[in-house]
Formats: structure tokens, sequence, C-alpha cells
């Protein structure tokens, strides 16, 4: 049995379902070409976003673990040892998240993990997790955990952090699927082109989490919404026009999504868009004050969308009939 088989066993399984969630259900429909390098890739992103978030750990002391994470996943194994005491002694024991805990305890396996990799592969890997580590660097740069409520400066700094942290992963995956099953995309369309709507969809399935968090956000000093500080009214007014640039780039997603030749890999990148177009359509019709409560897809959402996914993605026609009847 190869290493890469032996990696994807372990990691790949139970412990990439408990940190991945509902993204799981896409990572496990992945044809098999697919399923491990943006397994990986996720995997180790989780990791990096664990280490950012990790608020009882010291702004200064996360920048720098980021930092050498970085290092690591580009092939500088230096810092392996420190890095590695560091994740041990000062990470581990605050997960609250048993996930994350686990997760943190096998940091080093998700390294050697990606030392199995080669050629594209490794290379779009390490790309793709250069862009999302800068995201979460800047993430902690703007929003140091003191106390103090902070908004982003520009509606370019929000488009760039969408960017960073999931448009590039849009471009990542078409770039998988181009070295690894060129068949799967539409030849019609050119994979610049697929790149440009799948960096989009990227960047709407992140603007749907910040919408999402924006009351739970603001109680942790983060307001990503530029000018949602001036006051409620404003807040609500930002989070109703980022909820139309929301809905454009899930409209880039439909158009990735119907250009997918492979049926199973056209299956699996659906599940977040309709999942997505659900979650904004709770969002829209609920009160704003239960907008900032939090807003879930309910299980027998989820159930109905995947149902529902198995019979769309037969056709573009039917694929957007669903989303029209979810966005409803």
């Amino acid at each position: 049995m190869s290493d890469e088989s032996h990696h994807e066993r372990e990691l790949g399984g139970q412990l990439l379902a408990s940190v991945s969630r509902s993204f799981y259900l896409t990572l496990k429909a992945l044809p098999r070409e697919l399923r491990e390098p943006i397994s990986l890739a996720y995997l180790l992103a989780r990791t990096a976003d664990t280490i950012a978030d990790t608020a009882d750990v010291p702004a200064e002391l996360r920048l720098e673990c980021l930092q050498e994470y970085e290092a690591l996943v580009q092939g500088q194994p230096e810092v392996h040892a420190r890095l590695a005491e560091t994740v041990r002694t000062r990470f581990v024991s605050l997960q609250q998240d048993e996930a994350e805990r686990r997760l943190m305890e096998r940091f080093a396996d998700g390294l050697a993990w990606l030392g199995t990799m080669q050629g594209a592969g490794l290379r779009a890997i390490r790309e793709v997790l250069h862009h999302i580590i800068r995201g979460q660097i800047l993430d902690i740069q703007r929003f140091p955990g003191d106390g103090q409520v902070r908004a982003l400066n520009s509606a370019a700094e929000l488009d760039e952090y969408t960017w960073l942290v999931a448009g590039c992963v849009g471009e990542f995956w078409t770039e998988m699927c181009a070295v690894e099953k060129p068949a799967s995309l539409d030849p019609a369309v050119s994979v610049d082109q697929m790149k440009a709507w799948g960096a989009s969809f990227g960047k709407g399935l992140q603007l749907i989490n910040i919408l999402r968090d924006v009351g739970e956000d603001m109680r942790d000093g983060r307001c990503y919404l530029p000018g949602g500080l001036a006051g409620e009214a404003e807040l609500e007014a930002e989070w109703s026009q980022w909820m139309q640039v929301c809905r454009d780039h899930l409209g880039s997603g439909l158009l990735y999504v119907q250009h997918v030749a492979d049926g199973k890999l056209r299956y699996a990148t659906s599940l977040p868009l309709f999942i997505g177009i659900k979650t904004l359509s709770r969002m829209k019709s609920a009160p704003w004050k239960q907008v900032k409560e939090g807003i879930k897809v309910s299980r027998l959402d989820m159930a109905m969308i995947l149902a529902e996914a198995t019979i769309a993605c037969r056709n573009a026609q039917a694929m957007e009939k669903l989303c029209r009847r979810l966005e409803k």
C-alpha cells in the first residue's frame, strides 16, 4: 500500500469529516483522482485556520506560528521541531472543539501527507495554502482581539480577503481538475474562464459565512462589512448590499457547475452552491434580530438538497431550476 493511500486512510476519513462538517459531503463525492489532493489541501488549511483562531494564544505568537507553518508548507523543514512543540504545548489543550483538538494533535501527520505529494499537485497545494495563510495573517493583524471592535476599511479589502481565503480555492480546484482529470471540464469553455467563475464562486461562499456570522463576529470585535460600525441601520444596510454581491458570486457558481462535464464531479461541486443558496434564502427571509443571532440550514434542508441535487445535476437546465426553487 502506498504512502499516499496510507495517509489518506488515516487522515482523510473520520478526522477530515469531523473538521469539514457539511463540506465533507463534497469531498466524499469527489472522483478518486481529485479526492486526495483536495482533501489534503483542505486539512492543511483547517490546521492553519485553527492556529489563527485560537484566541487565547497571543496574536503575536499566532502570527509567528502561521509564518512558520507557511515555511513548512513551502518545503522549509528547519522550523518543524519548534513549531510542532509550540502547537503541542500552546494550542492543543486550548481547543474546546474535540475535532480541532485532534487536528492539532495530528499536526505533523498532515505535513507528512504533504511530503508524499509531487509535481503539479504539490505546486498547486503550496500556492493555494500561501494565499489562504496570507488571508489569515491579515485577519489577525486587522482584528487583534484587544477588546476594540474594528471594521474593514473598504470594499476592496473585503474583496481581497474573500479571494485570499476562498476565491483562490476555486482557482485551485479548477487547476486540479485540469491536471488530474482534464476531461471533467467542458472543452467549450477555457480553463481561465472556469478559474474566473471558480474564484467568484469561492468568494460567494466566504461571503455567506461573513453575512451569516455578522452578529457573532461583532461580539468578537470583528466587522468585515465596511462602514458597519457607523450604527445599527448602517450595518444592516451594508449587510443587504453584500447580500446582493453574494448572490452575484453564486451566479458565477451556477455557471461553473453547469460547465463541469464529469457527472460525479458536477454533483460534488454543486453541493456547496445549493447549500449556499438555501442559506441566503433563510437569511433573506429572517428578521434582522434573528440574522444577528445566527442562521443555519437545517438537517432536513440538507437531506432534501442532497436528494434533489442527485437529479438536478443531470443537466444544466435542471440545476438552474433547482437554484431558483431554493432561492424561494
